[in-house]
Parts: C-alpha cells; structure tokens; sequence
C-alpha cells in the first residue's frame, strides 16, 4: 500500500519548499499530493486518504483549522496524521490547533530537514 503526504498551502513557494524537503520520500514510495485551499484540501482526503497531513491554518476558501476539525471530528478520519504549520505562532493559535484534532503544531519558518525527519518517524520509513 502506498502511502501519502498532502501538502496543504496557498503560497506556492511553501509548496515548492515542502515538496523538495519531501522529495527523498518519492524513492520510499510515498506519493507527495497537493492542494491549495481547504476545500480542495478536503476533497483529497476523502478519496485519497492520505497517511500525512500538513496544513496550513490562513487559506482561501475554508480555512486548515476548519478542515482539520471535519477530517477528525465529523469524518471521524482519527488515522490520518496531521499536522498544522503556520505562521501564526501564539500559545492561543496552538492551543486552537489541538482542539480542533491535530496531532502536531508546527511554525513557519520551519526547518526542511526537520520537516523530513518528522514525516519518516511518522511514516515509520
């Protein structure tokens, strides 16, 4: 079974940056998705049910905080890992990121190698 990232963001160059942190994962398997709002975000995870999420909370069209609350709370999809980063940093933002269901709390600037190893241990690769 092949496993899956979602990279979940709006500003194509965190796009970018995510996927070539990500990129060594390809020759493991993993098939890296992306998306680039909330609701594009959504459709991916109830048809490609991804292992691992990152998701960025300030987005068009439905925010990630939104999208992670339905992915664990009313879809019930408590398997899928995710994780918020963004660049909202305070105690209250992470607060609100583990309420709504995510496993992790990450801040931009993030490190890419921090990223890599974090999606390894995860996906136990």
């Amino acid at each position: 079974m092949t496993q899956k990232i979602l990279i979940v963001d709006d500003e194509p160059n965190i796009l970018i940056l995510m996927e070539q942190a990500l990129e060594d994962l390809e020759d493991e398997g993993v098939e890296l998705l992306t998306a680039r709002n909330g609701e594009e975000a959504l459709e991916i995870i109830k048809t490609a049910k991804p292992n691992l999420v990152f998701l960025d909370v300030m987005m068009p069209k439905m925010n990630g905080l939104k999208v992670c609350q339905i992915v664990k709370h009313e879809l019930q999809m408590t398997d899928i890992y995710i994780i918020i980063l963004t660049a909202k940093g305070q105690e209250f933002d992470k607060q609100k990121g583990i309420e709504v269901g995510a496993d992790l709390y990450l801040t931009k600037p993030f490190r890419p190698k921090e990223v890599l190893e974090k999606s390894i241990e995860i996906l136990r690769i």
